[in-house]
């Protein structure tokens, strides 16, 4: 009678090295999800060399400056001026940011604005294992979801992904000229996802004629 095989065992370190691998596998550049343009807005380089406000909304004021500074640096990238909002600014929660940022772009002498919200996805951290949750944000009729994922290393750590919706707004008229919404893969790194969703929301803008 042959003696039972010994069953191997697997080591925590192994499983975690696999649901980290895993998890990088996962990980990729921002995805542009929908964009609309508007059929009536003149769009053929209509940004190009422009003077444009640039403004973020997010809900944590450290992501705001953060985006606001990565949306201007891609504004500049594309051969356009951009005029920051004021960072203090505080929006009024019962109307739309943008109405609110108008006055800004008309007295700064801007053509357009362009103004990101960024949303963070829900991630809850389970000692059991990997786990992933989703978030997301209104603007008007429109809403976007993120997803976010975490791995607990050693003490419980989140990391999340964010969506973005980016406006391009008509100065003088308050029209939206045009719209586009992004979504991230999970990070820690806030700074590089705040980069890669100005980057790739400025390069749909960008392949749609508007620079």
């Amino acid at each position: 009678m042959r003696a039972p095989r010994a069953i191997p065992r697997v080591r925590p370190a192994l499983v975690l090295a696999a649901a980290l691998a895993a998890l990088a596998g996962c990980a990729s550049a921002p995805e542009l999800d929908a964009q609309w343009a508007n059929p009536n807005a003149t769009m053929p380089a209509y940004l190009r060399g422009a003077r444009i406000l640039v403004a973020c909304d997010a809900p944590d004021p450290v992501v705001r400056q953060i985006c606001q500074d990565q949306l201007a640096g891609e504004v500049v990238a594309h051969g356009a001026s951009p005029v920051h909002a004021p960072r203090e600014m505080a929006y009024a929660p019962d109307r739309p940011v943008d109405a609110q940022l108008l006055p800004q772009a008309q007295a700064a002498g801007a053509k357009a604005m362009i103004v990101m919200t960024v949303a963070v996805a829900l991630t809850e951290v389970n000692p059991s294992g990997f786990t992933i949750g989703f978030g997301g944000f209104g603007f008007g009729r429109h809403s976007g979801v993120g997803v976010g994922a975490a791995v607990p290393v050693g003490s419980a750590r989140a990391t999340s992904g964010y969506t973005a919706n980016g406006r391009v707004t008509d100065a003088t008229s308050g029209h939206l000229v045009w719209m586009a919404r992004a979504t991230a893969p999970p990070s820690a790194d806030v700074n590089g996802q705040m980069a890669e969703l100005s980057r790739t929301v400025l390069a749909a803008a960008d392949k749609a004629g508007l620079f």
